[in-house]
C-alpha cells in the first residue's frame, strides 16, 4: 500500500472563517495514496520522500496517477506546505540534471574557491564516441562512473576507470566524474531549512594521476562511506597531511545558492577538500535520507516543524518563483508615535515591573 511520510501540525478554524491557526503540538502520520487525501487531511506540513513513485512513474502508469493525485490535492490546498516539490526532487533523481546545476554554480561560488570536478553524460554504448568526448571535455584520469539515477540501490553502485580502454566498461546511461584526490574524507552535508549539519565520513583513499593501466575497481559508495566502514579502498597508502575543514562561510555559501536554485528546504550535498588546491569540490546533491539516523536531524526537524521554520522556507521559495528574489515584500510602515527615548523608557519601566523578586515580595 503506497504511503508517504507525513508531519502535520494540529490546526483549528476559527469561527467558521477559514483562519488555520498552528499550535506547537505536532505529531507524525502517515498517508495512504491510494485512498482520497481530502479524508486524511488536512495537513500543515507534508513532509515526503515520494522518490520510488517518482522513478516508477517513468514507466508505470499507475505510479504516474498516484502522482497526479497527490499533486492535485497539494495545488488545491495552497496552505499545505509541501516538502519539498515533486518537480525540484525529480530533479536530484537525474544526475544528468543534477550535475548540470552543480556546474553552472561554480560561477556564483568562484569567489568562495568553490567548484565541482568535470564530467560528462554518456548515453551511448559506442566505445570510441565516449573516448573521443572525454578527450574533448579535457576529463582527467582516474575517472569515477555513476549511474543516471540517483536512487535506489544501484546508484550506490560505482566504478574507477583508469584508462581509455577501460571505458568500455561504462555502462550507459551513466555520468563519468573526473576523480580528486581528498585525502579519504568525506563531507556529507544535510541541509534542513536554512540551517546545515556537517557529518565526516570514509571515502576513496588517493590514486595517481592517470591514465595507466590497471583493473577498473567496482565498488558501493554506500558500503565505502558508512561510519564503520574499514574497507580497503579507504586506507590511504602514504601519510598525508591533514586537510583542513571546510570553511563555514563556503558552506553557509553553498547552501545558499543550492537552496535557491533548487527550490527545495530538505536535501544533501557531498563535499570534499582537494589534498593540492584546497578547493571545496561538490561531488554529488541528493535527496533528503528517508531515516533521521543523525539525531541532531532529527531534533532540528522537530524543532524547525514547531516553530514554523519549514513553513517560513516554503513561503520564500514561493515567493522566489514569483518574483526571482527573496527579498521580502514592500509593506505599508504605520508612522512612529513614539520616540527613541520614550520607547526606552516603556522597556525599562516593563522589566523593572516584572521583576520576580518584586512579584513574589508582593504575592507574600
Amino acid at each position: 500500500m503506497p504511503v508517504v511520510s507525513v508531519t502535520a501540525t494540529c490546526s483549528h478554524l476559527l469561527g467558521g472563517r477559514g483562519y488555520l491557526i498552528h499550535t506547537s503540538l505536532s505529531l507524525r502520520i502517515q498517508i495512504d495514496l491510494s485512498q482520497p487525501l481530502e479524508s486524511q487531511g488536512p495537513f500543515a506540513v507534508i513532509v515526503h520522500k515520494l522518490s520510488d513513485v517518482i522513478v516508477k512513474a517513468e514507466y508505470d502508469s499507475q505510479s504516474q496517477q498516484l502522482l497526479d493525485n497527490f499533486q492535485g490535492y497539494v495545488s488545491t490546498h495552497p496552505h499545505t506546505v509541501l516538502l519539498d516539490p515533486l518537480p525540484a526532487m525529480s530533479q536530484l533523481l537525474d544526475r544528468f540534471a543534477s550535475y548540470r546545476i552543480m556546474s553552472q554554480l561554480q560561477n556564483s561560488l568562484r569567489d568562495w574557491r568553490i567548484s565541482s570536478p568535470p564530467y560528462l553524460e554518456i548515453s551511448t554504448s559506442d566505445l570510441s564516441v565516449i573516448q573521443q568526448d572525454v578527450e574533448s571535455k579535457g576529463l582527467s584520469f582516474p575517472l569515477i562512473c555513476k549511474t543516471r539515477v540517483a536512487h535506489g540501490s544501484c546508484s550506490h553502485d560505482m566504478s574507477l576507470i583508469f584508462s581509455m580502454a577501460g571505458l568500455s566498461e561504462a555502462r550507459p546511461p551513466c555520468v563519468l566524474q573526473s576523480f580528486v584526490n581528498h585525502g579519504a574524507v568525506l563531507h556529507k552535508v544535510f541541509v534542513v531549512g536554512e540551517d546545515h549539519f556537517t557529518v565526516e565520513r570514509p571515502s576513496l583513499k588517493n590514486f595517481p594521476p592517470g591514465p595507466y593501466e590497471r583493473k577498473t575497481i567496482f565498488f558501493n559508495s554506500h558500503e565505502v562511506s558508512k561510519p564503520e566502514s574499514c574497507s580497503h579502498l579507504t586506507a590511504l597508502d602514504e601519510k598525508v597531511s591533514s586537510l583542513p575543514p571546510p570553511s563555514g562561510e563556503a558552506m553557509v555559501a553553498l547552501v545558499r545558492e543550492l537552496r535557491a536554485e533548487l527550490g527545495m528546504a530538505l536535501f544533501g550535498v557531498d563535499v570534499i577538500v582537494s589534498i593540492d588546491t584546497h578547493t571545496l569540490t561538490i561531488i554529488d546533491i541528493n535527496i533528503f535520507p528517508g531515516h533521521w539516523a543523525n539525531l541532531h536531524l532529527h531534533l532540528s526537524l522537530t524543532d524547525t516543524l514547531t516553530q514554523n521554520d519549514l513553513h517560513a522556507v516554503a513561503v520564500s521559495i514561493k515567493r522566489y518563483d514569483e518574483t526571482g528574489s527573496h527579498q521580502d515584500r514592500h509593506r505599508k510602515v504605520r508612522p512612529r508615535v513614539t520616540s527613541a527615548a520614550e520607547d526606552k523608557f516603556i522597556r525599562v519601566t516593563s522589566l523593572r515591573n516584572c521583576s520576580p523578586n518584586k512579584f513574589f515580595t508582593e504575592f507574600k
